[in-house]
């Protein structure tokens, strides 16, 4: 069982089945814990391979044992997510830690990994339970219907759910529209039924100025 203390600070109950983990994110824990550093990001072989062949670096850890551990990483604000048998695209920087209900994965993203620098896989979380994800600031979830798609600057993109379709569009981006934009960048358009976990500050990217 997940709980929030503070913003900032997740307290992770292990009651036995194992509980993954951002490597390095433990701050303290009680009772009987054993801590085993994953090789991949996600599970099997294509997890392992496709992140080697991209660069995408998520290192996790596994959490066994009995008692309460705490986790934390760099003072970023938590958020936590339910799942009911759906999936979630979420950044591996932005992924703290998930219950021994959902498998990870990873999932191609083209373009839209090649503009934040992160590679061309994300990962996914898919299955019954929770997650914990991060953001730099409190995140902020937007609704995607037919009628109102969403436009996000990637820099500021953190994760999303539901039976959304994302595209991309080149050339324009916010700070444009203000006079500060310099070079060709990305935004992605975000089209269908579900759910958008925005950061209220963006991440460098390499695709130019967004």
């Amino acid at each position: 069982m997940f709980r929030l203390q503070g913003s900032k600070v997740l307290a992770v109950d292990v009651t036995g089945d194992a509980v993954k983990a951002k490597n390095g994110s433990m701050v303290a824990y009680d009772g009987q814990m054993a801590f085993k550093k994953l090789s991949g990001g996600g599970e099997g072989i294509r997890g392992m391979v496709t992140r080697r062949l991209t660069g995408e670096q998520m290192t996790m850890m596994e959490v066994r044992g009995q008692g309460t551990c705490w986790l934390a990483d760099r003072a970023s604000e938590i958020n936590l997510v339910q799942l009911q048998g759906d999936k979630l695209y979420v950044e591996s920087s932005n992924l703290l830690a998930t219950d021994a209900g959902l498998r990870t994965g990873t999932s191609f993203t083209g373009l839209r990994g090649a503009t934040q620098g992160n590679g061309l896989f994300t990962t996914t979380l898919e299955g019954t339970g929770q997650a914990a994800i991060t953001s730099d600031g409190p995140a902020v979830v937007l609704r995607v219907s037919p009628q109102y798609p969403l436009t996000v600057d990637p820099g500021a993109y953190v994760a999303h759910q539901g039976n959304v379709r994302q595209t991309f569009q080149s050339g324009v981006t916010f700070r444009t529209f203000m006079g500060e934009g310099g070079g060709e960048a990305f935004q992605i358009r975000f089209e269908g039924d579900g759910l958008v976990y925005v950061q209220p500050s963006e991440r460098n990217t390499i695709a130019g100025d967004v």
